[in-house]
């Protein structure tokens, strides 16, 4: 048997045992420990990190190689990817914290405590963009101009947050309303919502948002290699897509963040922002922006 039909068997086998093991939790057949090692010294092992060390690097292969299709060498990869990464996490976590902050404002140190979940989408975005424009602007031997970069970013980005999601799943957080549907999803009495301690299944919108950034994937890596004309064009895209459907996703969940006092949930009126934005983008890629390199 070819190399190629093996892994093609063994992602098969992989899928269908993803499936029943997803379904026994859903039903409470199985209630999943969010740590894989405890006491590992002063630390543990979770598997929100395990999840997030996947999408990282799942993230990191796909970008590699369409970076050096459009002719980047791979040590600018590397160090651009790498202060992405760490100045993403910080700001995904500012972003949580800030909106949250009355949870934090007597337990400073838990604003550390990444590892119990609590890293906001949102900010680890904006942070992203924030890092391609200093990047391209003061690493000029990189050869890389801000829209490409971020062409590249927002391309495995929501591949790496539909992995990413599958940590909020191991962590019994990031679900919706009580339902009845088929597929609602057991969650345990010391992970429900207060107010909801007589509830036991809930909307997986993690699992939602998770099917949505595949699909948002899938259509960004074939716009890319078959239809972008100039550098930009992925970018808005991505906004337009992704701020649809955290929009009508956020309007499930329990877990939301909200704009002081206000009944403002903050991922909704970002997402807006960024659907305005990505709209204007996209137009004036497509008509006035920079033609992509021949070969990328």
């Amino acid at each position: 048997m070819k190399k190629r039909n093996i892994l093609l068997v063994l992602a098969a086998a992989a899928a269908v045992a993803l499936f029943f093991f997803v379904r026994a939790v859903f039903r409470g057949d199985i209630i999943v420990n969010p740590v894989i090692i405890e006491n590992l010294g002063p630390f543990s092992i979770r598997w929100y990190g395990v999840f997030i060390a996947a999408a990282i690097i799942t993230a990191y292969l796909i970008a590699r190689a369409q970076t050096l299709r459009e002719g980047v060498k791979e040590e600018y990869l590397i160090e651009g990817t790498f202060l992405g990464i760490i100045f993403g996490v910080i700001g995904a976590r500012l972003y949580y914290v800030a909106f949250n902050f009355e949870f934090y404002r007597d337990d400073f140190f838990s604003i550390f405590k990444t590892w119990d979940g609590g890293l906001a989408i949102h900010g680890g975005f904006l942070v992203g963009l924030l890092v391609a424009f200093l990047y391209t602007t003061f690493r000029k031997k990189a050869g890389a101009t801000f829209l490409q970069a971020t062409d590249v970013l927002t391309l495995v980005f929501p591949l790496g947050q539909a992995i990413g999601r599958w940590g909020n799943f191991m962590n019994y957080e990031a679900y919706g309303n009580p339902t009845d549907l088929p597929w609602k999803m057991f969650v345990p009495p010391q992970y429900r919502m207060p107010g909801y301690s007589r509830s036991s299944y809930f909307h997986p919108t993690f699992l939602y948002e998770s099917l949505a950034n595949i699909a948002i994937f899938v259509f960004l890596f074939w716009y890319l290699r078959k239809k972008r004309k100039n550098y930009g064009e992925v970018t808005g895209l991505y906004m337009i897509l992704y701020s649809i459907i955290r929009f009508i996703i956020e309007g499930l969940r329990l877990d939301s963040l909200y704009i002081g006092q206000t009944e403002l949930r903050t991922a909704r009126v970002v997402s807006v922002i960024l659907l305005v934005l990505g709209t204007i983008l996209v137009i004036l890629s497509r008509y006035k922006g920079k033609p992509v390199k021949e070969g990328a």
